[in-house]
């Protein structure tokens, strides 16, 4: 089963790929792919305390080969916006407050077998990363209250696991990410293509 599993996801990276890249001779089947994900992120615990529900976007570059499927690695950049909450700005002295943060990825990705495979595949997906994020939050205050705008800057290390399905080309993923007073749960619409298959 594990090796027709393999063999099915490297046909449909070849079909997908035939005009996209050459294929040169290789003794060994390796996959590079490129995906674009966007989607909503809602802050949790601490995080929600003042802050509404944001969005994201990120790209993501993800290697495999015969040795490594059904398990692809991949490292991922993004960019995220998170506004202040209302009932923040009604019970304190902010004006404005907002968050951007850019979070950089790396982990692994494991695909489980199909569940569907007449038309499309359907496989279920396990992920887990390590996170590096750069904060840059925005602190205004209403005028009057005698307190100064600044910007404040900072980075944290923390970790994300996810769980959704794939058609392969097209995934939509569900994500726990937790950093120290800034948990959220992301979701993902994603399209990969590929950039390289030597079969």
């Amino acid at each position: 089963m594990k090796s027709i599993f393999r063999n099915t996801i490297f046909l449909v990276i070849a079909l997908s790929v035939f005009s996209f890249a050459e294929k040169p001779p290789s003794s060994r089947a390796v996959g590079f792919f490129v995906g674009v994900g966007v989607g909503p992120r809602l802050p949790i615990g601490d995080f929600a305390s003042n802050t509404d529900v944001g969005y994201g976007f990120n790209i993501e570059f993800s290697y495999t080969d015969n040795e490594f499927l059904p398990v692809f690695l991949y490292t991922s950049i993004g960019f995220e916006q998170y506004p202040g909450s209302q009932s923040f700005y009604r019970e304190t002295d902010y004006s404005n407050f907002h968050t951007n943060t850019l979070p950089v990825n790396f982990g692994a990705r494991y695909y489980f077998p199909p569940l569907a495979e007449n038309i499309v595949l359907f496989m279920p997906i396990l992920q887990v990363s390590g996170s590096y994020t750069y904060y840059q939050k925005l602190h205004e205050f209403k005028p009057g209250r005698g307190k100064t705008n600044f910007l404040e800057e900072t980075s944290k290390f923390g970790f994300s696991v996810g769980a959704g399905v794939s058609m392969f080309m097209l995934e939509i993923l569900a994500s726990y990410n937790y950093f120290e007073s800034n948990q959220f749960v992301g979701f993902d619409l994603r399209v990969r293509l590929p950039i390289f298959i030597s079969l």
